[in-house]
C-alpha cells in the first residue's frame, strides 16, 4: 500500500491509542512487524500555543518510520497551522503522514466539536482537511467511525468527502460513536467505503487474531489492517499477522518467558525516554497486559498496582519471571485476548 510517497512494506498498521502508544510502545511494534505507526492524539491547539508536554508527544525515534502523528481539534485554521508547524520542524523530527482524528467518542473531545464531533458536520470536516492538505509538504489521512450513531451511519459520504478535500488515505473504525468499543463491528460498510473512493481505505476493528486480520482484508477489499487492542502486551501480533497473511503460517503466541522479558525491556526504555516517575506510572497498565493469563497474574498485577518506583517493579517481574521458570511454566502461553474497551482511554 501507498499513501501518497509513504510506502507500506505490509498491510498491518499500529492504530493511535490515546494514553497507550508512546514511543516504547510504537518501537516494539515496529520490531515485531508493524508497517505503519502512529502516535497517540494530540491537540493542534496545543501545538500552535507552543506547549511542551503537547509537542513532547510528537517525538519520536528515527526506528520508528514511517509514522503518522494524529492531530485533534475543530478549527481548520488552526489544524492548518498545526499540520504547517509539523512540517517546518527539521527532517529528522518530521513525521511521513498527519493524521486527524475524527473518531474519537470520549465526551471530553468531542464536546469541543473534535474526534467523532466532526462527522455530523461535513462542510467543516471539508474544510479542516482542505486547510491541512494545502498546508502540509506529507499525506494528510484521516480516521473516521461509521458515524455518530446507528441512524446517521455516513462513513462512506464522509469518505467521499475526505477524498474531495484532498485526504490521501481514510482508515475507518467500523462503530459508531454511540456504540464506542461495544458490540460486533460492521464492516460491511468498510467494503463499501472502499468501493466508493480511490484513495487507500484501511480497516479497523474486532480485529483481534491474525485470522481476523486476513479476513477482514478479504471481506471488505480494504488495502490495510489496523490494529488497536490487539497489540496490547502483544507486539509479536504483528509477526503472527504477517506471517499467516504472507506464508499462511500460523506461529505461537508468545510464551511467559518472551512476556516478561519485553516487559522487562520495555520498563527499561520508558525510564530512558519519561524517567523514573512518569514510567513507574505508565508501566503498571503494561505489565498488566504483558501478564494477562499468565498463572497467578492477578496476584501479581496487585502487587504491580502497589509499587513505588522502576526498580522495585523491575524486581518483581523478575522475581515473577523466575518462579515460573522453577515450576517449568516459562514457555507457558497462553492465548492472547483483546483488552476490555474500558481499558481503552480515549483511542479513536
Amino acid at each position: 500500500m501507498r499513501i501518497g510517497p509513504v510506502h507500506s512494506d505490509s498491510p498491518f498498521l499500529l492504530a493511535p491509542l490515546a494514553g497507550v502508544s508512546d514511543s516504547p510502545f510504537r518501537r516494539l511494534a515496529r520490531e515485531q512487524g508493524a508497517s505503519i505507526v502512529y502516535t497517540e492524539m494530540v491537540s493542534a491547539d496545543g501545538l500552535v500555543r507552543g506547549n511542551q508536554a503537547t509537542l513532547d508527544y510528537c517525538a519520536f525515534d528515527p526506528v520508528e518510520r514511517p509514522i503518522g502523528i494524529q492531530l485533534f481539534g475543530s478549527n481548520a485554521d488552526v489544524m492548518a497551522d498545526a499540520a504547517r508547524l509539523l512540517c517546518d520542524l527539521p527532517e529528522a523530527q518530521r513525521p511521513d503522514l498527519i493524521d486527524i482524528n475524527m473518531g474519537c467518542p470520549v465526551r471530553k473531545v468531542v464536546n469541543r466539536a473534535a474526534g467523532a464531533a466532526l462527522l455530523n458536520d461535513v462542510p467543516r470536516l471539508q474544510g479542516i482537511v482542505r486547510k491541512m492538505s494545502e498546508a502540509s509538504r506529507v499525506p494528510v489521512t484521516a480516521k473516521i467511525r461509521l458515524g455518530w450513531d446507528g441512524k446517521s451511519r455516513n462513513a462512506v459520504a464522509v469518505a467521499k468527502a475526505l477524498e474531495d478535500a484532498g485526504a490521501a488515505a481514510v482508515a475507518i473504525h467500523a462503530r459508531t460513536r454511540a456504540e464506542k468499543f461495544e458490540g460486533p463491528a460492521h464492516w460491511d460498510l468498510i467494503g463499501e467505503a472502499k468501493r466508493a473512493v480511490t484513495i487507500p481505505v484501511i480497516g479497523n476493528g474486532d480485529v483481534r487474531t491474525h485470522e481476523d486480520a486476513v479476513r477482514m482484508l478479504a471481506i471488505t477489499g480494504c488495502d490495510a489492517v489496523m490494529l488497536g487492542r490487539a497489540a496490547f502486551g502483544d507486539p509479536w501480533v504483528f509477526q503472527r499477522v504477517r506471517a499467516f497473511h504472507e506464508r499462511g503460517e500460523t506461529l505461537s503466541p508468545p510464551t511467559a518467558s518472551e512476556r516478561l522479558g519485553a516487559g522487562l525491556r520495555h520498563l527499561s526504555m520508558m525510564v530512558a525516554d519519561f524517567g523514573e516517575t512518569v514510567a513507574t506510572r505508565e508501566m503498571r497498565k503494561h505489565v498488566a497486559w504483558y501478564i494477562k493469563g499468565l498463572p497467578r497474574s492477578a496476584r501479581v498485577r496487585d502487587q504491580v498496582n502497589h509499587t513505588h518506583s522502576t526498580g522495585e517493579l523491575a524486581d518483581l517481574l523478575r522475581g515473577y519471571l523466575e518462579e515460573l521458570e522453577r515450576e517449568g511454566l516459562g514457555g507457558f502461553a497462553p492465548e492472547p485476548a483483546a483488552t476490555p474497551a474500558e481499558e481503552l482511554g480515549a483511542a479513536g
